[in-house]
């Protein structure tokens, strides 16, 4: 008897909703890799996402980011937590979705600040006003991300209940996939 192939299952949504954390969680529940995004470019480029946009600006990385996803990854059995921005560059969306069932994580924009303000490595928020800037990114992204499909808001909810809601999710949506 042959296994049932296992979709990969991508998770978005903006820096801070909990896709790396959660993603872990999910990933060994389901048996399956996880692979962040935004560390596996690291990985490949040799430097950090922070100082890739600095050196070599935000088009370059959005180009490795649609590589990744195009063809940088395993087709099954992997968790793939996506950058916060990959989704909304022109066409990624619709790629992402070719490629497995996505979920989108959500959160309000001050328990993202609440969860970000002390990490150095966010590029986008290295400014004056990072809540304003929150707001700013969430208002252009969110109509986009809400395009995914499911949507899981993480805000004042525990790991564990959010980690058996997409679960769930997965296996509604990995039942309809080819």
């Amino acid at each position: 008897m042959t296994k049932k192939k296992q979709p990969n299952l991508y998770l978005v949504g903006f820096m801070g909703t909990g896709k790396s954390t959660i993603g872990r969680q999910v990933a060994q529940k389901l048996g399956f890799q996880f692979i962040d995004s935004d560390h596996a470019i690291e990985e490949k480029i040799g430097m950090s996402i922070a100082k890739l946009f600095e050196t070599e600006g935000e088009a370059a990385f959005r180009m490795m980011e649609r590589e990744f996803i195009e063809k940088g990854h395993p087709v099954e059995g992997c968790l793939v937590s996506c950058g916060g921005g990959l989704v909304v560059q022109p066409g990624m969306l619709d790629l992402v979705k070719s490629k497995g069932p996505a979920i989108c994580l959500l959160a309000s924009a001050e328990t993202i600040f609440e969860r970000t303000k002390n990490n150095t490595n966010r590029p986008l928020l290295n400014v004056e006003d990072p809540l304003a800037k929150i707001r700013e990114m969430l208002s252009i992204r969110e109509p986009i991300y809400k395009q995914v499909g499911a949507e899981i808001l993480t805000d004042n909810r525990t790991i564990a209940d959010v980690v058996s809601h997409i679960c769930r999710s997965y296996k509604l949506e990995s039942k309809y996939w080819k």
